[in-house]
């Protein structure tokens, strides 16, 4: 069996929204839940913080503002072959997303009350919302 490690996080804005991206049909044409909170694999051998700024850099052009504050971990086991940690943080960041295309295609910033009416949300982003782990 093969282990990932993914990180992910609910990078939200001074005014306290969170951004939501669309993931690529093009990229992703299988994913269930394509609107999807920033993050993605580790590279193995770098630390997990330096791994998030990594991918909030490459997704969005951002930069965190503040130390990220890990709120979940979740196993993600999609078959006997594959064996995902996923674990989420939350931060904040300023300024307007860059995205890099070629993975994701649109963004939002929404409240989280308006996350949880969100149709299309990524099952392990929605699974972090509705038990209310973001303050």
């Amino acid at each position: 069996m093969i282990l990932q490690v993914g990180v992910k996080v609910f990078l939200k804005n001074k005014a306290g929204k969170i951004l939501l991206l669309h993931r690529s049909p093009i990229k992703y044409p299988e994913t269930k839940g394509s609107w999807d909170i920033v993050g993605g694999r580790i590279d193995p051998g770098t630390n997990l913080i330096d791994n998030l700024k990594r991918e909030i850099r490459e997704e969005t052009g951002l930069e965190m503002i503040y130390e990220p504050i890990l709120i979940y971990a979740q196993d993600i086991i999609l078959n006997t072959e594959q064996h995902i940690v996923r674990l989420t943080y939350s931060t904040q960041t300023k300024g307007k997303p860059v995205l890099d295309t070629s993975e994701n295609d649109e963004y939002k910033w929404l409240t989280v009350e308006e996350i949880k009416k969100h149709p299309d949300l990524d099952v392990y982003a929605k699974e972090i919302i509705d038990k209310g782990l973001l303050s």
